[in-house]
């Protein structure tokens, strides 16, 4: 049996479970505000939109391990902790960033002036996830 893929697989499966699960935490709360507000609805899918980053940083994780491994530069075991540990980071990155949009939309619907300062949150949750995918990069 070949397990050489099984680490990439792994990154791009969490990071990428992640950014659905985040992405519809805050595309729930964006409908619910778009049913009670008249306008501006397209920044609440915006924002909603977020936690789909971090499934690009697993996509790329995952097509550097796969050429690092057929160039053997990086075993399969080693990949497999690389892809799970850092595919987990990931995940749960995006999932909050998503319960974290989900609130943002919430207080901006009440209050329309804080919109932009949401973001401010939602980028240090992402910065966690930029640290994981630069961490994975130094480990290849």
């Amino acid at each position: 049996m070949d397990i050489s893929m099984i680490g990439p697989a792994i990154v791009l499966g969490l990071g990428s479970l992640g950014s659905a699960i985040g992405c519809g935490i805050a595309g729930m709360a964006s409908h619910g505000v778009m049913s009670r507000v008249e306008e501006n609805h397209g920044k609440f899918i915006g924002m909603s939109a977020l936690p789909s980053s971090q499934a690009i940083y697993a996509f790329v994780l995952m097509l550097l391990m796969k050429n690092a491994i057929k160039a053997n530069t990086l075993s399969a075991m080693d990949g497999i902790g690389i892809g799970f540990f850092v595919g987990l980071a990931i995940m749960i990155s995006a999932i909050y960033q998503g319960m974290c949009a989900a609130t943002g939309i919430q207080a901006a619907a009440k209050q329309p002036a804080i919109y932009g300062k949401c973001f401010a949150a939602l980028g240090i949750v992402e910065s966690f996830s930029l640290f994981a995918f630069v961490f994975a990069l130094l480990l290849l």
